[in-house]
């Protein structure tokens, strides 16, 4: 049979598997009728009465525009699409050849954004952007895709102001501690095309937005900075953030002219009814995906949530209670003190940890359900965030697995009666785009067991944890047999985890 880590990374590669590209946009995407073409997205319909034209920008979007090009045919009249330096040889070397576009392609590529920051050339391929969608009349179709990373590869700051004041202003608020969101409601305020702006210039053509989402809970405003989607935010709210940081008297005065100046009437109508934006991939539909996988295994499945985020050693801990909370289950002790103990706690913790729409005393009561028949999946996604303290080389997920293996191993040492002596657990974490933080590792697998057998190696997790040091363990503990690698996927959506509990 086959071992509890086959199987978690064989959900991994499943969910990973519906949310790229190809398949992705194949299963959504349509074009029909010789007479009055139209375009089928998820049913809807568009008609295509005269040209059809494609942009896109984001770290997916390469592999988005091959697959789209094949199913557009000849309707496509030209496309450009912004995406990340160097992809196209990272694809090519990794024998992704379906990512990439056919020799003849009508789709321009310009890559840029090096290190995921905007450069000329981004700003050169968001003017060509712009400049096409500022072209287009009430006839014509503009198909636009979207993915993460679109937001640097989309900079195209409202003149007077320079990419390069737009810049430093980013890098001193990131620097003084400013959340990614109040970084995005200060770009879009400044760009031309972020917030709504690419659809108001694409006014009066129809827009349809096809969108591939790494942000929790898929706002639509958020994801590459919404260029195709009603801003929630006012030049106010960009103020407010400014302020918040001390920074109001210090902008420079193209900064200034552009945020006292009266916001332009835009030239498109405020109910942006010319636009329809589709999510076509999210976390949510990878860990659906995964859900129906695990139960072809015959477990016992539950879909915690999509939008995990927090510190990654607490979501560790939240993480190791649920395991302990199965492993109760599994000696026959869910009911009693110490399963109502350990459900206080994870109360506790998810109160903490703000998770977005998270339900925590419903999924308690499905757990409760479920009895030592059957081996147990716990299925979450979403993005954790690291506080760097040392100097070491790893990414979140590594670091939240091994924070998972060093949680169970505490609580091992510390159970009577060895509850969790009686099941097998693996905990998995990985980024769906194939990339934990610097390194060629998608992320980690642990057990119980690990620490112990770490420790008997001369290997001290805790020393490694502590110098956010995951990845250097990882290789050297057993050979990086823990490893989580599987290349790049040209897609992201974040991060997957999978507990998979069954009794020994």
């Amino acid at each position: 049979s086959m071992s509890l880590r086959e199987h978690a990374l064989s959900l991994f590669r499943s969910a990973v598997g519906t949310v790229r590209p190809a398949p992705m946009l194949k299963r959504a995407v349509k074009l029909q009728g010789d007479e009055c073409p139209q375009l089928l997205v998820k049913g809807r319909a568009f008609p295509l009465k005269r040209d059809l034209y494609l942009v896109g920008f984001g770290k997916a979007v390469l592999g988005m525009a091959a697959a789209a090009e094949e199913i557009l045919g000849d309707h496509l009249v030209r496309g450009i699409i912004n995406v990340p330096l160097g992809i196209q040889e990272s694809l090519q070397r990794a024998g992704m050849q379906e990512m990439l576009l056919k020799p003849h392609s009508k789709i321009q590529v310009i890559e840029g954004a090096k290190n995921n920051l905007p450069d000329a050339e981004a700003l050169k391929g968001a003017v060509a952007i712009q400049k096409l969608a500022e072209d287009l009349t009430a006839d014509d179709l503009l198909l636009v895709l979207i993915s993460g990373g679109g937001s640097a590869l989309l900079p195209a700051p409202i003149p007077p102001i320079r990419l390069e004041e737009k810049e430093k202003l980013t890098k001193i608020l990131a620097s003084q501690g400013a959340a990614i969101q109040e970084l995005n409601v200060v770009r879009k305020t400044l760009s031309l095309l972020k917030g709504g702006g690419l659809a108001r210039l694409a006014y009066p053509a129809q827009v349809v937005s096809l969108i591939l989402s790494d942000v929790i809970g898929d706002p639509l405003d958020i994801i590459a900075s919404g260029p195709t989607a009603a801003s929630s935010h006012s030049v106010q709210d960009c103020l407010q953030i400014l302020t918040k940081y001390n920074l109001l008297h210090s902008l420079p005065k193209s900064v200034e002219t552009v945020l006292s100046s009266s916001p332009n009437k835009p030239t498109a109508p405020e109910d942006y009814s010319h636009v329809c934006n589709i999510i076509m991939g999210s976390n949510a539909l990878a860990l659906d995906e995964a859900k129906r996988q695990a139960e072809g295994l015959g477990y016992a499945t539950l879909v915690l949530s999509a939008a995990i985020c927090g510190d990654v050693s607490r979501v560790a801990t939240l993480y190791c209670q649920l395991i302990r909370l199965g492993c109760l289950g599994f000696a026959g002790l869910g009911e009693g003190p110490l399963a109502d103990e350990v459900r206080e706690n994870l109360l506790r913790l998810a109160a903490q940890l703000e998770i977005p729409g998270l339900n925590l005393a419903e999924f308690l009561q499905a757990l409760r359900g479920l009895g030592p028949e059957r081996p147990i999946c716990i299925l979450a996604g979403g993005e954790t965030t690291v506080q760097l303290q040392g100097t070491g080389k790893g990414g979140r997920n590594q670091e939240l697995a091994l924070r998972v293996g060093l949680g169970l191993h505490r609580a091992r040492a510390m159970e009577v009666s060895g509850v969790p002596g009686r099941c097998e657990i693996v905990f998995l974490s990985g980024g769906t785009d194939g990339q934990d933080g610097p390194t060629e590792a998608a992320g980690a697998f642990c057990s119980p067991e690990l620490v112990a057998e770490a420790l008997r190696d001369g290997l001290d997790v805790e020393a490694f944890l502590s110098n956010n040091d995951s990845y250097t363990f990882f290789s050297q503990f057993q050979g990086g047999h823990h490893l989580l690698v599987t290349g790049l996927t040209g897609t992201n959506v974040m991060d997957i985890q999978a507990i998979l509990i069954r009794a020994t």
